[in-house]
C-alpha cells in the first residue's frame, strides 16, 4: 500500500547516520528516496558487521532506498544529478560547509533546476563560526552540548560518553520532521525552501527541558549539576537490576509498602515532591539499599501491585524476547536472497490509512543505476556508455 509520502522524490547525497536515517525513515513513509554515492560508497558499507558483502549498520540506516552510483567529478555524472535534481522534491546533504557549492549542487544551482524543491543542509555546527569548517562526529557533538557532563560519575566527577550515537540519531528524527513540515509548507504556499539544520542546534534544544532546566531563569538561575548528584535510576536485586521510579505521592507510598518500608511513607525528608527532589540522593541510596534485598522477579511483582513504573534492565540480546517488544512487533524477520534472514525494527509510527513499512532492504552500490536513468530518458545504450566510461559504478554482490 502507498505510505503517507507517496509520489515524493527525495535526493539522497548524505553519508554516515543523521542525514541517511532522516531520509530512511522517509523512505519507509513511501517516498521514493535516491541514495546518491561516489565509487567508493558511503563509508558505512565497510562498518562494523559484514554479511555476504552487507554492513549491519549501513542495512539499518539505508533500508527502502534505491541506490545511484554516479562520479560526480565527472562532467556527465554531474550532469546526471543535475537532470535527477530536476525531478526531486527534496534534495539533503550533509556535507561540510561550502562542499555542496563546489560540486556544483548549491542550493541557488539546483533550484534553477527545480524552483519549489525543499534543500536540506545537515551539518555538525552551522554554517559560520568558530567550529563550522571541522569535521565532526557524534562524540564531538557530545562534548560541547552537555552530554557528557550529564553523563559524569558521581564519585569522580569525570565526564562520560553515552555508548551510542544520540546526537546523530536526535539529528535524523528532527530533520525527518523538518522535512515533511517544510513539504506541508510548499502544499499550502508552493514555495520550497532552506531547510539548516546543525547536530549541535539540536542537541542543546533536547538537552534543555530537565538536563538545564536549572539555567531557565536569568534571575534564579542554579547549578544544573546538583541535579545530578544523586545515584542514578539502576537498582541492583538480589539477581540482576531493575529500574523503577516514583514520582507522585501515590507511587511514593506504592514503592515504600512494596519493599516493605512504610515508614518512610510520611518522613518529612519524602512526604512531597519537592522534598524528593531536595533529598534525592539519600532517596535513592535508601532505595539501593531496600530493593537490594529482593530478587527480581518478587519486587518488580511488588511494585506492579503497588502501580510504581519498574522494569527489568534487559540486555539486548534480551530485548528481542521482551513479552511487550514481541506483542508490539516492533521487530520484523524478511528473509532475503541475498543476505538470508534478516532482523530489522519496523518504522515506530503506524498508520491507520497509509502505511509505513521496510519496503525492501538496503541496496547494493549501484544497484538502481540503470533503472534510475532509464526514468530519465538515458537509453540502453548510452547507460551502457556511461559505466564502461567509469561515471557509472556498480559494485557486484558478495556472495561468500
Amino acid at each position: 500500500m502507498p505510505g503517507p509520502l507517496d509520489g515524493v522524490r527525495v535526493l539522497d547525497l548524505t553519508t554516515m547516520v543523521s542525514g541517511p536515517v532522516a531520509t530512511m525513515m522517509l523512505a519507509d513513509q513511501g517516498a521514493d528516496v535516491i541514495k546518491i554515492e561516489p565509487p567508493a560508497g558511503d563509508i558505512m558499507r565497510q562498518y562494523g558487521l559484514v554479511h555476504r558483502g552487507m554492513s549491519a549498520s549501513f542495512l539499518s540506516c539505508n533500508r527502502s532506498k534505491r541506490s545511484l552510483c554516479v562520479d560526480l567529478k565527472t562532467e556527465e555524472g554531474l550532469a546526471i544529478v543535475r537532470r535527477l535534481a530536476a525531478t526531486a522534491d527534496v534534495l539533503v546533504q550533509n556535507f561540510r560547509p561550502g562542499a555542496i557549492e563546489r560540486m556544483g549542487l548549491g542550493e541557488d544551482a539546483v533550484r534553477a533546476l527545480r524552483p519549489d524543491i525543499i534543500f536540506v543542509s545537515i551539518s555538525g555546527f552551522g554554517e559560520t563560526g568558530p567550529y563550522a569548517h571541522q569535521r565532526v562526529y557524534d562524540p564531538i557533538i557530545q562534548a560541547l552540548c552537555g552530554l557528557c557532563d550529564i553523563q559524569a560519575d558521581n564519585e569522580t566527577g569525570r565526564p562520560q560518553m553515552v555508548r551510542t550515537i544520540v546526537p546523530d540519531k536526535t539529528t535524523s528524527v528532527t530533520a525527518a520532521q523538518a522535512i515533511a513540515a517544510a513539504l506541508f509548507a510548499r502544499e499550502r504556499t508552493g514555495k520550497g525552501q532552506h531547510v539548516r539544520l546543525a547536530m549541535l542546534d539540536v542537541m542543546v534544544a533536547y538537552l534543555w527541558p530537565e538536563a538545564s532546566a536549572p539555567l531557565t531563569f536569568l534571575e534564579n538561575e542554579q547549578d544544573p549539576a546538583r541535579q545530578l548528584a544523586a545515584p542514578d535510576l539502576i537498582f541492583g536485586t538480589t539477581d540482576g537490576y531493575i529500574t523503577a521510579g516514583a514520582v507522585s505521592d501515590s507511587e511514593w507510598a506504592g514503592m515504600c509498602r512494596a519493599f516493605g518500608r512504610e515508614d518512610l511513607i510520611d518522613d518529612p525528608r519524602f512526604d512531597t515532591a519537592a522534598a524528593r527532589v531536595q533529598n534525592r540522593a539519600e532517596r535513592r541510596t535508601i532505595m539501593n539499599r531496600e530493593i537490594a534485598k529482593w530478587p527480581t522477579a518478587e519486587i518488580l511483582a511488588r511494585l506492579d501491585r503497588e502501580t510504581v513504573p519498574a522494569a527489568p534492565v534487559l540486555g539486548r540480546s534480551e530485548v528481542i524476547e521482551d513479552a511487550q517488544v514481541i506483542e508490539n512487533r516492533i521487530l520484523e524477520v524478511r528473509d532475503n536472497p541475498e543476505l538470508g534472514p534478516v532482523r530489522q525494527p519496523r518504522p515506530a509510527a503506524r498508520f491507520a490509512e497509509t502505511p509505513a513499512e521496510i519496503r525492501s532492504m538496503a541496496p547494493r552500490l549501484g544497484a538502481d543505476n540503470a533503472a534510475i536513468l532509464g526514468e530519465l530518458g538515458y537509453d540502453q545504450a548510452e547507460i551502457a556508455r556511461l559505466g564502461e566510461t567509469g561515471v557509472l559504478h556498480r559494485r557486484k554482490p558478495e556472495t561468500g
